[in-house]
C-alpha cells in the first residue's frame, strides 16, 4: 500500500513539470471597441496612430510607411491611405466599432484622413483641434528692457 500512495505522490509533480515545459501560446489580444484615432498632419508627413481610451496604442501607420517618398507623403491622397491602412488593422485585430478623432496640424491630409475613417464604416464620436496656438510664450530672462 505504501508503495501506490508513493506512486500517487509522485505523479502530481511530473504533471507539473510537463506543464512548465510547453511552449506558451500566441497572446491574445485585446477587444477595444471604442477608441482614439490621433491624426498629426504636418506639411512633410501625415502620421495616424489607432489607441484605446487610455492612450494605448493599437495601430499606426503612415504615408511614409505606405510607400510615399519626399513631397508626396504631404498629400492628402497619401493621408487617406495611411488612415485606411491604421483603421483596418485595428478593426481586423482589436474589433474597434467608434472613434474620437483628434486632429493635429496643419498639414493637407487632415480633412481626408477624417473622410477615411467614414469610409471604413467606422463611427465617429467626436472631432476634437489639438493643434497648439502660440500665444507670445513667457517672459524671456534677463532685465526689463526700457
Amino acid at each position: 500500500m505504501s508503495e501506490e500512495i508513493e506512486k500517487n505522490l509522485d505523479a502530481p509533480i511530473q504533471e507539473e513539470q510537463a506543464t512548465k515545459t510547453k511552449a506558451k501560446g500566441k497572446k491574445n489580444k485585446r477587444v477595444v471597441t471604442a477608441g482614439q484615432l490621433h491624426i498629426q498632419a504636418t506639411f512633410n508627413n501625415t502620421i495616424i496612430t489607432v489607441t484605446d481610451k487610455n492612450g494605448g496604442a493599437l495601430s499606426a501607420s503612415s504615408a511614409g510607411a505606405n510607400g510615399f517618398r519626399g513631397s508626396k507623403k504631404g498629400t492628402a491622397y497619401a493621408a487617406q491611405i495611411a488612415a485606411e491602412k491604421a483603421l483596418e488593422t485595428a478593426k481586423r485585430e482589436h474589433g474597434l466599432n467608434s472613434v474620437d478623432v483628434y486632429v493635429s496640424g496643419i498639414g493637407l491630409g487632415r480633412d481626408s484622413a477624417i473622410r477615411a475613417v467614414s469610409s471604413t464604416g467606422l463611427k465617429i464620436d467626436s472631432i476634437t483641434d489639438v493643434t497648439p496656438i502660440a500665444h507670445g510664450g513667457v517672459r524671456p530672462k534677463g532685465e526689463r528692457k526700457p
